[in-house]
């Protein structure tokens, strides 16, 4: 089902009804109290930057030429690229204005804020893609690896899209080194074409080969990977509620889990409690299971992507296949889930729990499920 931003311009008219957009998210009209350092942005405050990035955006020939659903994704990313500067901008002794970690934190937010809009995960998840990268055009030569910079973010979202968001970013503000920024995402689109992976994710010879990688420093993306796995894991994801149990009975019915909820319970340790002991008699179990060549589920929230990562790098020393499947429900289905179990969690754990989520992606198994209700 194709999604649509009510709010996003369309033709034949092209314009952007600010009064109800204001009058509907308060996150929006808070834009107006935050100041910019006016070295880099002297339009203005947060609000008159966000305004003019929107109305940059709609008026590029490149975003009229995308679909709807397109459309609607870049302009609600224009509308959120900068979400966070409230919560993160702080003034310095000298009167410089900064705003340090407000990417990170404004993905964050647009997740949230865009959960509870209800917006389709595919195009949640595209939109907090574009507030996290948004700025990866204008620095992208910066990192230790450029090509990998781009080959990694083109499996996540498309770097065409990123170089539009880019564009109008830097046409919605007024700066002196406008036209080198401007030079720095024409040279982004030309580095990811010569990379294959502007308008769609960079191919790789296997699933394998993609997943070896990203997990080494300086890899070739071409390089055809001899697959030695011997056995797989299966590793669950989502919160609390989501159906990760389900799943497994309904679909690996037959396979052994490690399931951290069970361990807790007969180790008779409670949630909040000290889960070393939980966490290290799971891995024992693992290893064992890996030892013996035997495939297993893994099964635990793994909502953050520092944890998983620790996860797949001890998985793939015993030559494991990974596999993960994300599971997520309705906010509201999660609470009448979670109330109708024996353990169930307190609202607000389980509302912190949702602000630290990091959906998984692509780059960090050899295959990614979304099982998205």
């Amino acid at each position: 089902m194709n999604w649509n931003f009510p709010y996003c311009p369309d033709a034949p008219n092209w314009t952007i009804d600010w009064q109800a957009i204001e009058g509907e998210f308060a996150w929006l009209r808070s834009l107006a109290d935050c100041p910019q350092d006016p070295q880099y942005h002297a339009e203005g405050n947060v609000l008159i930057h966000t305004k003019l990035v929107c109305e940059a955006l709609i008026e590029l020939p490149q975003w009229r030429a995308l679909n709807p659903t397109e459309r609607s994704v870049l302009f609600a990313a224009a509308l959120l690229h900068d979400v966070a500067k409230p919560a993160t901008t702080q003034t310095d002794t000298d009167g410089a204005i900064s705003s340090k970690g407000h990417v990170l934190q404004g993905a964050k937010m647009a997740q949230q804020i865009l959960w509870d809009l209800q917006v389709p995960f595919r195009e949640r998840e595209a939109i907090v893609a574009l507030v996290k990268y948004g700025s990866l055009p204008l620095w992208f030569w910066d990192k230790p690896n450029p090509e990998k910079s781009v080959i990694k973010t083109s499996q996540i979202i498309r770097c065409d899209m990123l170089s539009l968001l880019a564009e109008a970013d830097v046409t919605g503000r007024h700066c002196s080194d406008q036209a080198q920024l401007y030079e720095r995402i024409a040279f982004f689109r030309e580095f990811c074409q010569e990379n294959r992976c502007f308008d769609r994710p960079r191919a790789f010879p296997s699933d394998h080969s993609r997943f070896l990688y990203f997990q080494k420093e300086n890899g070739n993306p071409d390089y055809l990977a001899y697959d030695d796995t011997r056995l797989e894991v299966v590793m669950m994801s989502g919160l609390p509620g989501a159906g990760k149990d389900t799943w497994v009975q309904a679909n690996l019915p037959h396979w052994p889990v490690i399931a951290l909820d069970e361990l807790r319970k007969t180790m008779r340790i409670a949630p909040d409690e000290d889960q070393s002991a939980v966490v290290n008699t799971a891995k024992a179990l693992a290893k064992e299971y890996m030892r013996t060549e035997k495939s297993f589920v893994w099964n635990a929230t793994n909502i953050s992507r520092q944890l998983r990562c620790s996860l797949i790098r001890q998985f793939a020393n015993y030559q494991a296949k990974i596999r993960i499947v994300y599971l997520e429900a309705p906010w509201e289905e999660l609470l009448t889930r979670n109330s109708k179990r024996i353990a169930k969690l307190p609202e607000n754990v389980l509302y912190k729990m949702k602000g630290r989520l990091e959906v998984p992606n692509i780059t960090e198994a050899q295959a990614v499920d979304w099982v998205v209700n």
